[in-house]
């Protein structure tokens, strides 16, 4: 019996490690045949003239992103929060390109660091204004950057840090560039979310989570924001040439969990495990660079997609009702409607 028990769990171990070996290995087997080969064919768009912002660039999947449209010779703007940080990304992105800091176009693609906190939505308003003075065309905006489950906080701006940051900055970010979009049509929005947004909840008595905060919940609340905001300014932007869509990445090894503990002991089980079954940021960052460069989602609008395949949304997302009440509050605690 015991010698039974003993081989269960050597089997066990073994076809444990040989999953985890073949989740390294083949990852865009794990990952799905149809996601492997729309990302080929994504891999294929050369992006030469074309102007791509991404937010929360320097890092994760945004840096991901900007490596590989960089890699396609498109203009990157690396729109982020720390001009250090960004920079020292920049200077590595560079590097692994051979370009040099002063090298601008000439068909080799072009990096440009931009500062920009989404927590002020002064800060938004002055990027969009450097933005609109300096760039004659935007064909590409990534709205990646994003904060995941932190204790309560505010932003500049006194709204609750992640309604703050996940929606409302990218709210006002894109609103002001929606013109200069439209002029270079046709152009993309791309927004990243979460599969969390399902558990999410448009309280519209307690946007700000002054009455109840829980961390978790809240960050949902902003995920199932960025797709109600996606599907309403899709439908805003119908005949414009601008189009608009939304993603999950899937679970993506980046530094957005910082805020998450977890124990000591129970730290190395976690890095195995992310290691294992977790995404790399560049697999994560597959649907994003499909959205904003491939031809097969030319004039798609408004749709909901996930390994590069467009996905079904819950009810919670679909409620075009809430998603424009949402749409109108916004306007107001931003400031573009008074």
């Amino acid at each position: 019996m015991a010698a039974t028990a003993a081989a269960v769990v050597v089997a066990a171990a073994l076809g444990g490690g040989l999953l985890l070996l073949a989740r390294r290995l083949w990852p865009a087997a794990a990952a799905g045949k149809g996601s492997a080969t729309a990302a080929a064919a994504a891999a294929l768009c050369r992006m030469e003239g074309k102007t791509v912002i991404i937010t929360g660039a320097n890092s994760g999947l945004g840096r991901a992103a900007a490596a590989e449209l960089l890699r396609r010779r498109a203009r990157v703007i690396m729109a982020c929060r720390d001009p250090a940080r960004a920079e020292e990304a920049a200077r590595e992105l560079r590097a692994e390109m051979g370009l040099s800091s002063r090298e601008r176009g000439g068909g080799r693609g072009e990096l440009v660091v931009r500062q920009l906190d989404l927590a002020s939505l002064g800060s938004v308003r002055r990027f969009c204004q450097q933005v609109l003075q300096e760039e004659s065309r935007l064909d590409v905006l990534i709205n990646n950057a994003g904060i995941f489950q932190c204790p309560y906080m505010k932003t500049e701006d006194g709204f609750e840090m992640q309604f703050g940051v996940n929606h409302l900055g990218h709210f006002l970010l894109t609103n002001l560039l929606l013109g200069l979009l439209k002029s270079s049509a046709p152009s993309r929005i791309v927004v990243v979310s979460s599969k969390l947004y399902k558990y999410g909840e448009i309280n519209f008595d307690d946007l700000n989570s002054e009455l109840n905060y829980n961390k978790s919940f809240a960050y949902s609340r902003s995920k199932l924001a960025n797709i109600l905001f996606t599907r309403e300014l899709a439908r805003r932007l119908e005949n414009t040439g601008v189009t608009v869509n939304v993603l999950h990445p899937g679970i993506v090894r980046t530094n957005l969990g910082r805020h998450i503990h977890i124990p000591l002991l129970a730290k190395p089980l976690f890095n195995l495990v992310s290691w294992a079954f977790f995404k790399t940021p560049l697999e994560g960052a597959q649907t994003s660079i499909y959205l904003a460069s491939s031809p097969e989602v030319e004039g798609i609008s408004g749709k909901y997609f996930g390994n590069c395949k467009e996905e079904q949304l819950l009810p919670n997302a679909m409620d075009d009702l809430v998603a424009r009440k949402l749409w109108d509050i916004s306007e107001v605690m931003v400031g573009l409607l008074k």
